[in-house]
C-alpha cells in the first residue's frame, strides 16, 4: 500500500504546447501534473485547460516521439530527467471521427483507389469497377472484364479533360475507360472500354499509373511487369465492343493495346506495383522482394527482402523515398533506401493477427501510413510510435483494400462486399 502511496504522490512540472490553432491553444505555462498519467489522462488536463463545449482527443509528443504508456514509464525508458520542466506537444488525435453509410456491392471489394478528391474508385469480384461520388451513390459502372478485377487506378495524364480509370482483372487484361463525370444523371451509367491491353500469361494483380504521364504499368502472375500507353492510337488493332450510355447502347471499336516494355526479374506473382516517380516503378511479389527499376532502362536498381511474400507496396513518408511492404505475415515493414550499406527494415509494426493486403503513405505526411489486414482491421500508424494510433473495425470479414481519400478519410472494401468510408481523421 505504501509503495502505491508514493507512485500516486511523485508529480512532474510540465509545459503543454502545440502548433495548432486557436481555439486548441492552452497558457503556456508551468503546471503540475501527476507521473502516472496516460495520454488519456494528459488529454483530459489539456481539455480542462482549454474549456471546450465538447471534449477533442489529443496525443503527446515528447522529443518528438509519441507516448504511449504513462509518463513515467515513458521517462524512465528513454533517460530523460523528470527534475527539469518537461516540455510536452499535444496534436490532435488521429482518428476517425465518423462513419459514413457503408456502399454495398455484388460480391467482394478487392480494389479501391481514393486519389481523386472527387471520387472513388472501386473493384469488385463481379467484374465490375464502379465510380461513386459519395457513400452509397455510384455514378458509373465499368464493364467487360471476364473474371474479378484485382486492382483500379486513375490513369489521367497532366491536364486531361474528364476521367481514365484503368482496370486489371484475373481474366489477364487490363481496361481502359474514359469517363465523363458531367454525363451521370439520377440513374448510374454504364462506360464499356475504349481499349483493352492484353498480354499477360495469367491474372493481372496489381495496376498503377505513372506520375505525370500517360502510362500505366501492371504486375502479374506470370512473374512479368508490362509498361502500357493509355493513349488512342489509330495503329492499334480495332476490334469490336461496346460502349452504353444511359439506356442507349452503340457499338464502337474498342482497341487492342501490347506492351510497350517488359520488366522481368521477379520470380514469383508481382503482386503490386506503384509508380511514385515519372521513370521509376516499384514492385513487390511473393519471391519476397521489393525492386525499383528503372523504366527507360529495364533494369532493376535496387532489391530489398523480407523473407515473407509480399502483397502489397507502398512509397512515401519523409522525402518520398521510404518503401513500405506487407503480406503473409502480420507484420508491417518500413525501408529507408537512403540509408547506405544496409537491406535491414528501418520500422516493423506488428499488431495485426494475420496477413496484410495493403498498405498506403498519407499524401501530406511524413510520418503516417495505414494498413489492412485479413484480421478485419484497418491501422493507422505514425512512424514516431510503435503502436497504432487508431484501429478501424468497421468490417465484417477480410479487408482486401484500404487507401485515403481527400487527405481527412479512409476508404476500404473487404470480403463482406462493403466499400467502407472512415472519416474526420485529422492528420497533423
Amino acid at each position: 500500500m505504501n509503495g502505491e502511496g508514493e507512485d500516486a504522490s511523485k508529480v512532474i512540472h510540465v509545459k503543454f504546447l502545440t502548433k495548432l490553432d486557436y481555439p486548441f491553444k492552452v497558457p503556456v505555462t508551468s503546471v503540475v501534473i501527476p507521473s502516472s498519467v496516460t495520454r488519456l489522462g494528459l488529454s483530459s488536463i489539456v481539455n480542462s485547460l482549454l474549456t471546450l463545449e465538447k471534449p477533442e482527443p489529443f496525443d503527446f509528443l515528447i522529443d518528438g516521439e509519441l507516448i504511449r504508456m504513462s509518463l513515467e514509464q515513458f521517462l524512465n525508458a528513454k533517460g530523460i530527467s523528470a527534475e527539469r520542466t518537461l516540455e510536452i506537444e499535444y496534436i490532435r488525435a488521429v482518428a476517425p471521427r465518423k462513419e459514413e453509410k457503408p456502399s454495398l456491392h455484388d460480391d467482394w471489394v478487392s480494389a479501391v483507389d481514393g486519389s481523386s478528391p472527387r471520387f472513388v474508385l472501386t473493384g469488385c469480384y463481379d467484374g465490375l469497377g464502379r465510380i461513386w461520388s459519395s457513400p452509397g451513390s455510384c455514378t458509373h459502372i465499368l464493364e467487360g472484364h471476364t473474371g474479378a478485377i484485382s486492382s483500379i487506378a486513375f490513369a489521367n495524364s497532366e491536364g486531361a479533360e474528364g476521367v481514365t480509370v484503368a482496370t486489371a482483372s484475373k481474366d489477364r487484361t487490363l481496361r481502359l475507360f474514359k469517363v465523363d463525370p458531367a454525363e451521370s444523371g439520377d440513374s448510374t451509367t454504364r462506360v464499356g472500354a475504349y481499349k483493352i491491353l492484353c498480354g499477360h500469361k495469367a491474372s493481372v494483380a496489381s495496376v498503377a499509373a505513372q506520375k505525370y504521364g500517360s502510362k500505366v504499368c501492371s504486375g502479374s502472375w506470370d512473374c512479368t511487369i508490362n509498361v502500357w500507353d493509355t493513349n488512342e492510337s489509330t495503329s492499334e488493332l480495332s476490334v469490336p465492343g461496346k460502349k452504353r450510355k444511359g439506356n442507349n447502347q452503340a457499338e464502337e471499336p474498342q482497341l487492342e493495346g501490347e506492351a510497350e516494355t517488359t520488366l522481368v526479374g521477379h520470380t514469383q506473382c508481382v503482386s503490386s506495383v506503384v509508380w511514385p516517380e515519372h521513370d521509376v516503378i516499384y514492385s513487390c511479389s511473393w519471391d519476397h522482394s521489393v525492386r525499383r527499376w528503372d523504366v527507360e532502362t529495364g533494369k532493376d536498381s535496387l532489391n530489398l527482402y523480407s523473407g515473407k511474400a509480399l502483397n502489397t507496396v507502398d512509397v512515401g513518408g519523409e522525402g518520398s523515398a521510404l518503401v513500405a511492404a506487407g503480406g503473409s505475415d502480420p507484420i508491417l515493414r518500413v525501408w529507408d533506401p537512403r540509408k547506405p550499406g544496409t537491406s535491414a527494415p528501418v520500422f516493423q509494426f506488428a499488431s495485426h493477427s494475420s496477413w496484410i493486403s495493403a498498405c498506403k503513405w498519407h499524401t501530406s505526411s511524413w510520418f503516417h501510413l495505414l494498413s489492412a489486414s485479413y484480421d478485419g482491421k484497418i491501422m493507422l500508424w505514425d512512424l514516431r510510435t510503435a503502436w497504432p494510433l487508431s484501429i478501424i473495425e468497421t468490417h465484417k470479414d477480410k479487408v482486401l483494400c484500404a487507401d485515403w481519400w481527400k487527405g481527412d478519410s479512409v476508404v476500404s472494401g473487404g470480403a463482406d462486399s462493403n466499400l467502407r468510408i472512415s472519416s474526420g481523421i485529422s492528420i497533423s
